[in-house]
């Protein structure tokens, strides 16, 4: 039972967990290029939510949420899949409404939506790599944001340039 209040659980957190200091540029050249980025997260909206903000970046985020209480923490899952958030479910709508999609993930909860989307980025050394090889999934490794954009935008940028 986790009984830190929501001050200090983001405070212990602050001083923890970092986002990867390339997910801003990601996100500024994904918009730049027309794409929308979303973070699809089996961890804590309220949490990731500050993460994010310190960061300088703004997406929607689809989470689970918590109450706070300092008798114990309470927490609504997103659905009531196994894992608490199907998170394949966002990449089939995004897909239904025409997206070409690209998942980007590295744990045992992006499984699912790895198998359905159009692309996967799967972080090197992680449970999302070693399903991905062993299932024979296409996917690119990478070690930070930076890869991401690069595979995504640089490549296509010095083919349009070759042409």
């Amino acid at each position: 039972m986790v009984r830190l209040s929501q001050p200090e659980a983001l405070a212990f957190l602050e001083a923890h967990a970092h986002v990867d200091p390339a997910f801003a540029p990601f996100v500024r050249s994904a918009h730049a290029h027309g794409a929308r980025v979303s973070v699809v997260s089996a961890g804590i909206r309220q949490v990731i939510g500050p993460a994010l903000e310190r960061a300088g970046v703004d997406v929607p985020i689809f989470a689970n949420d918590v109450d706070f209480d300092p008798a114990g923490w309470t927490m609504s899952f997103f659905d009531a899949s196994p894992l608490g958030h199907d998170k394949a479910v966002h990449v089939e709508a995004a897909r239904a409404a025409g997206a070409r999609t690209v998942y980007v993930g590295d744990g045992i909860s992006d499984f699912e939506a790895a198998g359905v989307a159009d692309a996967v980025f799967a972080k090197e050394g992680r449970a999302l790599e070693r399903f991905c090889r062993e299932r024979k999934l296409a996917f690119t490794p990478f070690s930070s944001f930076d890869d991401v954009r690069s595979a995504l935008w640089t490549r296509a940028s010095n083919a349009e340039q070759r042409l």
